[in-house]
């Protein structure tokens, strides 16, 4: 007869043996052998603790009833009511009423599952791979006094077995994990130094424009001041009508100044959008003129110009505010008309005016559509400039694609 029970126990512990083959997850592999094990140690409720690598928490996984100690993410060993099997300082614990079993109840333990599913007889035998305690198996009886010393010595067995390929699953997990947050990390430091690098550009391309229009606006007019202070200093006797418009100029300088100086943080445009900005640029730049132009904003763009990267959307935005200053500055216009317009994946924007046209204004090789190509270019729009199509002036025109925009010419 003892044969025959050692024999069925032995048949058991193989099934157990070949249920794990091929289990990935510590969830499945419960599912798998509780049944086996259910022949070996009768049980209402089975349960698997596992240590984390770090050995201060803890999760459990359940088969049969379900309580809250699997519903919680990993929970502190400290509270754990088998907290003394986990730290070594017992070799097992049995119990016959565990839902008044003081060893269980103490000040902070989460063993309210315990009386939830009455669960009156336990057995607790730790999981050891190389005399280490990565966790703990649980046989748990709604009887009470279910379990013996036997029980014990058969739970021991089906930890011997369970506990090397729990190793290697929580060991695969940890490399998992840790592969993870290694390629999180890596992600995040060349995010940084792709932002580093994008901020590096920014600021060039922000020094380059402030470099242009600081020479084609401010040198410019300090040079033309500088002679016109040499030529007085000839002079025997400066009057203050000879003083009034070098006054007048140094005023016109200063404000201008003011100008580069305020453009370098758009705020109007990061706020308010594009159109917002160049209806307020338009009417600031027309008042300060002093003359008298009637101007225009026709927002066709089906709401695409508010899709453009910000990037992108200072670039244009300056070149708009170039078209404005040389219609107001050269060709002494009564009308300036902007009009932003969708065509297809294009948005197109075209600043009219009906000065005195290119020829007229001398300012067709100036430095100021230079720049306009520039910036065109490197935000790989389409740049043109001409005549009003619609009677004498100028037309400046300038196409992007929000997909396209901020490519480089062999990117594109």
């Amino acid at each position: 007869m003892l044969n025959s029970l050692r024999s069925s126990l032995f048949e058991h512990y193989l099934g157990i043996s070949r249920l794990l083959a091929g289990q990935l997850e510590f969830n499945s592999i419960i599912q798998a052998v509780a049944t086996e094990i259910s022949h070996i140690i009768p049980h209402d409720h089975l349960d698997v603790c596992i240590k984390l690598v770090d050995d201060k928490y803890h999760i459990a996984y359940e088969s049969g009833l379900e309580s809250d100690w699997s519903k919680h993410p990993p929970a502190l060993l400290t509270g754990s009511p088998i907290r003394s099997l986990l730290a070594g300082e017992v070799e097992f614990l049995l119990s016959g009423n565990a839902c008044v079993d003081p060893r269980f109840h103490f000040e902070g333990a989460f063993s309210s599952p315990i009386i939830t599913l009455s669960l009156h007889s336990r057995l607790h035998v730790p999981l050891k791979v190389h005399g280490d305690i990565i966790g703990a198996l649980s046989c748990s009886s709604h009887t009470t006094d279910a379990y013996t010393m036997d029980d014990v010595f058969n739970a021991r067995a089906v930890a011997d077995l369970l506990a090397p390929y729990f190793f290697a699953i929580r060991a695969a997990e940890q490399a998992k994990r840790s592969a993870i947050e290694e390629a999180e990390a890596t992600a995040r430091e060349e995010g940084l130094r792709s932002g580093a690098l994008k901020l590096t550009q920014a600021l060039e391309a922000e020094r380059q424009r402030i470099g242009m229009d600081l020479h084609d606006q401010t040198l410019a007019d300090l040079t033309r001041l500088t002679r016109r202070v040499e030529r007085m200093t000839h002079l025997p006797e400066v009057s203050g009508e000879m003083l009034e418009p070098l006054a007048r100029s140094l005023q016109f300088c200063m404000h201008d100044l003011r100008q580069i100086i305020e453009e370098a943080k758009p705020s109007i445009l990061q706020l308010f959008g594009m159109v917002q900005a160049i209806e307020t640029y338009l009417d600031r730049s027309v008042r300060d003129s002093g003359a008298s132009i009637h101007w225009e904003i026709v927002d066709d763009s089906k709401g695409m110009v508010d899709e453009l990267e910000q990037g992108v959307a200072t670039s244009l935005f300056r070149i708009v505010q170039e078209a404005i200053n040389n219609a107001i500055r050269h060709g002494q216009p009564d009308r300036i008309v902007v009009t932003l317009r969708r065509r297809e994946d294009w948005l197109t924007v075209e600043i009219n005016d009906d000065g005195a046209g290119l020829d007229a204004s001398g300012n067709s090789t100036g430095h100021g559509i230079g720049n306009m190509k520039t910036r065109a270019r490197l935000i790989s729009a389409r740049f043109g400039i001409g005549k009003n199509r619609n009677g004498p002036g100028t037309c400046v025109s300038v196409s992007v694609k929000p997909g396209l925009a901020g490519k480089t010419a062999e990117e594109s």
